[in-house]
């Protein structure tokens, strides 16, 4: 897929929310604070809210960068249709609007496709992270490995209820069973 196609998809995908919250929804909470160059490195997608930009996607990761003028720098990467199909990437930017909690950031892909990147629950350790959106229509669960420990994924369904998001829109991410990407 070309960069553009992705882009506008992303677009597409923001504004398009699955799970649309009732008017008493409280705001979306995100973690109280976010050390930005512990969160840097390579991060496996274990299940999303599926949306038209990952629609056909596996083997899906997330790779974060600082930069020195302090954005950051994100390339995404997945395989279409199994981990062994064909590579799709796409580079963007990053950017903290929350510098009391580094939680809230916004990233860009193009200069019209740009979306909300909260991040909403966050392991002390920094080995899973979970991000969202204010209209909860974009959800991921990301983990430093290729897999997650099922205790720990049901510990994150059960806040992921909690923040109202609906569990049952998520789609399982297939990974690669080596680490030989």
């Amino acid at each position: 897929m070309s960069t553009r196609l992705l882009s506008l998809l992303f677009i597409a995908s923001v504004f398009v929310p699955s799970c649309t919250p009732a008017p008493h929804v409280p705001d979306l909470e995100t973690v109280a604070f976010v050390d930005v160059q512990r969160y840097m490195g390579k991060w496996y997608e274990i299940a999303s809210y599926p949306t038209f930009f990952n629609a056909t996607c596996a083997a899906t990761t997330a790779e974060y960068t600082l930069r020195d003028d302090g954005t950051v720098r994100v390339v995404n990467e997945c395989r279409i249709g199994d981990p062994s199909g064909r590579l799709n990437r796409i580079e963007g930017t990053a950017r903290v609007v929350d510098e009391q909690t580094n939680a809230k950031l916004i990233v860009s892909f193009s200069l019209f496709a740009q979306g909300d990147y909260w991040i909403i629950d966050l392991d002390e350790d920094y080995q899973w992270a979970v991000v969202g959106d204010p209209k909860r229509s974009t959800l991921f669960i990301l983990s430093r490995t290729p897999t997650l420990d099922d205790e720990i994924y049901d510990g994150i369904l059960g806040r992921l209820s909690e923040k109202c998001y609906d569990p049952e829109y998520l789609r399982l991410t297939i990974q690669a069973t080596s680490e030989s990407d």
